[in-house]
C-alpha cells in the first residue's frame, strides 16, 4: 500500500550510506492514496555534489523515478536501485561506474521501430534537511570523493518531503511520467517480488507514451 506521511530527513550521515546508491532505478507499484499527489505536473529541481543544477522537466520524455530515504532507509534504496536499474538496462550489471548510466534501456513489445523507446532515469535523492548550511560543502566534498562521477542530487531544503513525504526506516520511490505528470509513491519495505511489480507498472508507465502511428493505407480514401 502505498502511503504519504511526514517525516524528518536525515544527517550527514545518511551522505555515506547514500553515496552507494549513486546509480540509476526505476519503477513504481500503484498510485499515492493522497489525492492531490497523483497528476501533478512537478519540476524537482535540486543541485547534485558538484553544485550542478539538475531537474525533472529536463528528461521530458523519459520516465523518471526518484528514490529517496532518510539514514534508516538508505541501505534498503541502495539495493532496490541496483536491482531495478539492471532490470531496464541489463548490460549495466558488467559495466563501470563511468559508463552505468550510459547503457540502453530495454525495449518495448510493439513499439513502433521509428520511434525512440523512452528510457528510464532512475535518480538517488539524499534527503539533508538536518544538515547545517555551514555543514553543505563538507557534505558535497564527501560524496565527490565517493562518487567522482555518478550523480547524488542533495535535497537540503526539504523538497521531497513537501512533494511526496518522507517514511523514517524505509526507502520510498516516487515516478514522473513522460510528461512529468507525478504517476504516484511508493513506500518500502520491497522485496524481490515487489522490485518485479515495480519494473512491470514501469513498462506499463511507458507502453501508456507509445505514440498512435496511422497508416497511409488506413488514412487513404475509399474509392469504388
Amino acid at each position: 500500500m502505498s502511503i504519504c506521511l511526514p517525516s524528518r530527513p536525515s544527517s550527514i550521515r545518511l551522505v555515506l550510506a547514500f553515496v552507494m546508491a549513486v546509480t540509476s532505478m526505476a519503477g513504481i507499484l500503484e498510485r499515492c492514496a493522497r489525492a492531490d499527489t497523483s497528476g501533478r505536473v512537478v519540476n524537482i529541481a535540486l543541485e547534485d555534489q558538484f553544485r550542478t543544477r539538475r531537474e525533472t522537466g529536463q528528461l521530458l520524455g523519459d520516465v523518471v523515478v526518484l528514490v529517496f530515504a532518510e539514514r534508516k532507509g538508505a541501505e534498503a534504496a541502495h539495493d532496490i536501485g541496483k536491482k531495478l536499474h539492471i532490470r531496464f538496462h541489463p548490460t549495466a550489471a558488467t559495466a563501470s561506474d563511468a559508463e552505468w548510466t550510459k547503457q540502453p534501456v530495454t525495449g518495448l513489445p510493439g513499439w513502433p521501430a521509428e520511434v525512440r523507446v523512452p528510457n528510464v532515469h532512475a535518480i538517488p535523492v539524499a534527503c539533508l534537511t538536518e544538515v547545517p548550511r555551514a555543514m553543505h560543502p563538507v557534505v558535497r566534498a564527501r560524496i565527490r570523493k565517493e562518487s567522482p562521477q555518478l550523480p547524488v542530487w542533495l535535497d537540503f531544503g526539504d523538497t521531497m518531503d513537501q512533494q511526496f513525504g518522507v517514511v523514517k526506516g524505509v526507502p520510498s520511490v516516487a515516478i514522473l511520467d513522460t510528461r512529468g505528470r507525478v504517476y504516484g509513491v511508493q513506500v518500502g519495505p520491497f522485496d524481490d517480488r515487489t522490485i518485479e511489480q515495480l519494473a512491470t507498472t514501469i513498462d506499463q508507465v511507458r507502453l501508456a507514451a507509445r505514440p498512435q502511428i496511422i497508416t497511409a493505407a488506413a488514412t487513404a480514401p475509399v474509392t469504388r
